[in-house]
């Protein structure tokens, strides 16, 4: 374990003490060991899914509305020109 956590702190650049080091991997093996531990449960009634919770759409339905005061939005704007934002141009 010792040297994937080294391999890990190399790709993060971090630079760890042989404390870390040693409180890192026992800390993995932990985990490891926990997630051999869920490989044991019957699965097999269990449909597979991409969330934990029923995910709903929530977004409202699009709708055209009038445009509010031109006027004050515009007034937000550091140039504007025929009821649009001027912006500086990027393209050559």
């Amino acid at each position: 374990m010792q040297i994937d956590v080294e391999h890990v702190a190399r790709l993060a650049r971090l630079g760890l003490s042989e404390e870390e080091k040693s409180l890192f991997a026992k800390q993995l093996s932990a985990i490891l060991a926990y997630a051999d531990n869920l490989k044991k449960l019957n699965t097999d009634n269990v449909p597979p899914t991409s969330h934990a919770i029923t995910m709903k759409n929530i977004l409202r339905e699009d709708k055209v509305i009038p445009c509010q005061d031109i006027k004050a939005i515009m007034a937000n704007a550091p140039e504007a020109e025929n009821h649009m934002f001027k912006v500086p141009r990027i393209i050559e």
